[in-house]
Order: structure tokens, then C-alpha cells, then sequence
């Protein structure tokens, strides 16, 4: 099975998500996959949900609430929503490793550190071994923005997203359904999961 994995820093969903990813890496290749959401969203039309008063507020007491559930230290950023992408482009100049991914993720949602900025990253970057001028090289800049085309040709339409084998599984509270699926393709076979696969709009608002 092909598996992927769609991210960006500033989600803290995907920052729950990526232990369980890691788990997951040692007995499967995963590929992850730093994506730009706000990308993903305009191609949707959507707005985030830190976009909307009040669904803002309730994400991030839940995203907490989660952390606390799970035994994950989570600590916001200063502002939120906030500039990725220098984080997602020093990540892909680190060589998109899962070291680079875990500490740039440590610095931002463990640390409560700002992300949004060369000159925030630099602990980082200097801990990562990526000089400053390498987040703004064409080749970083090319593979962002390739990252970002193949999740919206993939159908991706939210972070974090695990594909397997083109099927998408979004968000960290699916991870246990993607296991499932991984264990048993079959499961998708299920006469009742075919039949909401092709099941009618009812209704559409103009």
C-alpha cells in the first residue's frame, strides 16, 4: 500500500497526529507531505476554522483538551493563524525528515515558539543545519508549491490527511479508522460503506 501523509505547521491537529505518523513509520513507509492549507482552502472555497469567530475559540480549547487527553504538551503560539510557510520551506530544506519534522513541530506547538519567519526559526534552523538563504531557493520554493498541486490533485481538502492508496483519512481523530483500514481494505467493501460512497445530494444551497 502506497501512504501518505499531508501536513502543515500550522495546524495543531496535525501536530497531535504526526507520534501516531511516527508510530506508524516504523512498520509501514509513509511519506510525508508538507502542504500549504491555506492553499488547499481557496481551492475549496473554505475558510479555516481559526477564520470563524467562535468555531476559533472552540477549536483551540479542544485542540487542548486533546493534547491534555493524549499526554502531548501543547502550548499555542503567539499569534495563530499565523504565516507557514517559512516553516513548511525550512522543513523541505532540512530534507523533509522526520527529525526536522518533530523539531520544527517542537518549536512551534510544544514551545509555544512563533513560526512565521526566518528570524523566529533560527534556533531552529541553526539546530537543522539549513542556512537562512536556503528557504527562499527556487528548489524549495518549486517542491512547496509541487507538495501543495499533488494533495489538491489527490482530492486532500484538509490537514492532517493520511492517504492510503488514494483513499483519504482526515484528521488526527481517524487515525484508529486508518489503522483499520490498513488491517482490513476489505472494510470498504461493506455493502453500507458502498452505498454512502454514491449516496444522492439532497439538497444544495445556492
Amino acid at each position: 500500500m502506497s501512504i501518505a501523509w499531508y501536513f502543515d505547521f500550522i495546524s495543531p491537529f496535525a501536530y497531535l497526529h504526526w507520534p501516531k505518523v511516527r508510530a506508524l513509520m516504523a512498520e509501514r513507509e509513509v511519506v510525508p507531505v508538507p502542504i500549504l492549507f491555506a492553499a488547499i482552502l481557496d481551492a475549496h472555497g473554505q475558510k479555516g476554522p481559526a477564520e470563524i469567530s467562535g468555531k476559533r475559540e472552540f477549536t483551540y480549547r479542544h485542540v487542548l483538551w486533546q493534547a491534555r487527553r493524549e499526554g502531548v504538551a501543547l502550548r499555542a503560539p503567539p499569534a495563530h493563524p499565523f504565516n507557514p510557510i517559512p516553516a513548511l520551506r525550512l522543513c523541505i530544506a532540512a530534507g523533509n525528515t522526520p527529525a526536522a519534522i518533530t523539531a520544527i513541530y517542537d518549536w512551534i506547538w510544544a514551545q509555544g515558539q512563533a513560526g512565521d519567519s526566518a528570524a523566529a526559526l533560527q534556533p531552529v534552523m541553526q539546530a537543522l543545519g539549513v542556512a537562512p538563504e536556503q528557504l527562499s531557493s527556487d528548489a524549495v520554493k518549486a517542491a512547496l508549491r509541487a507538495n501543495t498541486d499533488a494533495a489538491l490533485a489527490a482530492g486532500v481538502f484538509g490537514v492532517p490527511t493520511l492517504a492510503i492508496d488514494g483513499t483519504l483519512f482526515w484528521g488526527n481523530d481517524v487515525h484508529d479508522f486508518a489503522l483499520a483500514v490498513l488491517r482490513d481494505p476489505g472494510l470498504l467493501d461493506d455493502p453500507e460503506m458502498r452505498r454512502i460512497d454514491r449516496l444522492p445530494v439532497g439538497v444544495q444551497r445556492n
